[in-house]
């Protein structure tokens, strides 16, 4: 059984940086892309960053790029997020997710295990 566990979230002020940690049960996390989804209250849950298995692709959408940088740590089984310059509109509950194979993926239906999630919240 695959688990994922968020952390990392809370209150910061807009401009702000936290960062999200994602651990991983099993031995193959190593041979899949990981991802990091968002979903803010009434919105549909959209894609933030994905990372590919070897870490050296990396993918983004366009109201994060610049400010968030996902990377990953195969021996730690651990996945991170650096949120920097938070702005308000980044208030959101953090979802981090597995690929269902080794590539990027901006689809949520192309990853099929899921954390909790982690609450992040922008004061301005």
């Amino acid at each position: 059984q695959v688990q994922l566990v968020e952390s990392g979230g809370g209150l910061v002020q807009a401009g702000g940086s936290l960062r999200l940690s994602c651990a991983t049960s099993g031995r193959t996390f190593s041979i899949y892309a990981m991802a990091w989804f968002r979903q803010a209250p009434g919105k549909e849950r959209e894609f933030v960053a994905a990372i590919t298995r070897s870490g050296a692709g990396t993918a983004y959408a366009d109201s994060v790029k610049g400010r968030f940088t996902i990377s990953r740590d195969d021996a730690k089984n651990t996945v991170y997020l650096q949120m920097n310059s938070l702005k308000s509109e980044d208030t959101a509950v953090y979802y981090c997710a597995r690929a269902r194979g080794s590539y990027v993926a901006r689809n949520r239906h192309d990853y099929d295990y899921w954390g909790q999630g982690t609450q992040v919240t922008v004061s301005s």
